[in-house]
């Protein structure tokens, strides 16, 4: 298989996709600091019922993030595993591939609200129903990890016995081990509860429609 970077030989050359993305949430990021409520309030993820939510938030909240340190990660992993899967595919193809894991993600975890509300409707009279319902509706999401856990997925599948090494604790493992524990980690600590005011079924979310796309190109031949 053979690549071609084009002349320049920068970042830019080879995965403009990538950069331009990682370009876009920092500008957001800096928007954020200048005006937080404003922009949750428009571009986060609310659930639907919400009188907050708006048809742009499933898109725009991928662009979005809670902090410095949560942009930084998601951007950091971007950029090692975004850039091999760019290089790979092409630009059109990892930004299709970007989008279907990012909006896959917040389906799986609209879809994860949707049955909690329901307990709480089914409950309705309990002031605690009442309570949580309620703080369901005016919750907002943000972030890019569930399509970050996408091109993490895809990176994976693709090179599924390369050795990635954590900066903390220093663990090595192949990749495919990496996803699926990952992968567990998320669905535990989903199901469970555990670790508050992370979309745990995103990031699964991300993965699992990952996963499906790289299979449907794997079946039609068009992996490349």
């Amino acid at each position: 298989m053979s690549y071609s970077y084009g002349r320049g030989g920068g970042i830019m050359s080879v995965a403009p996709v990538t950069v331009n993305i990682i370009i876009i949430n920092v500008l957001v990021m800096i928007m954020c600091f200048l005006n937080w409520d404003f922009m949750v309030e428009q571009f986060a993820l609310f659930y639907p019922a919400s009188h907050y939510f708006k048809i742009w938030q499933p898109i725009t909240h991928m662009f979005m993030h809670g902090g410095f340190w949560h942009l930084f990660f998601n951007m950091y992993t971007l950029y090692i595993f975004g850039t091999v899967l760019e290089r790979v595919w092409g630009p059109r193809k990892f930004l299709l591939f970007y989008f279907v894991t990012g909006l896959g993600a917040a389906l799986l975890h609209v879809g994860v609200q949707f049955i909690e509300a329901q307990v709480y409707l089914s409950n309705i009279e309990s002031v605690q129903a009442q309570e949580a319902y309620y703080r369901l509706l005016g919750t907002p999401t943000v972030g890019a990890s569930g399509a970050i856990y996408g091109v993490l997925l895809g990176y994976a599948m693709l090179f599924p016995d390369s050795v990635l090494t954590l900066i903390f604790p220093p663990v090595s493992l192949k990749a495919k081990w990496f996803v699926i524990i990952f992968a567990v980690i998320e669905l535990v600590t989903g199901i469970f509860n555990m670790g508050g005011g992370i979309a745990h079924f995103a990031h699964l979310g991300g993965m699992l429609f990952g996963w499906l796309l790289i299979m449907y190109w794997k079946r039609r031949r068009k992996m490349y």
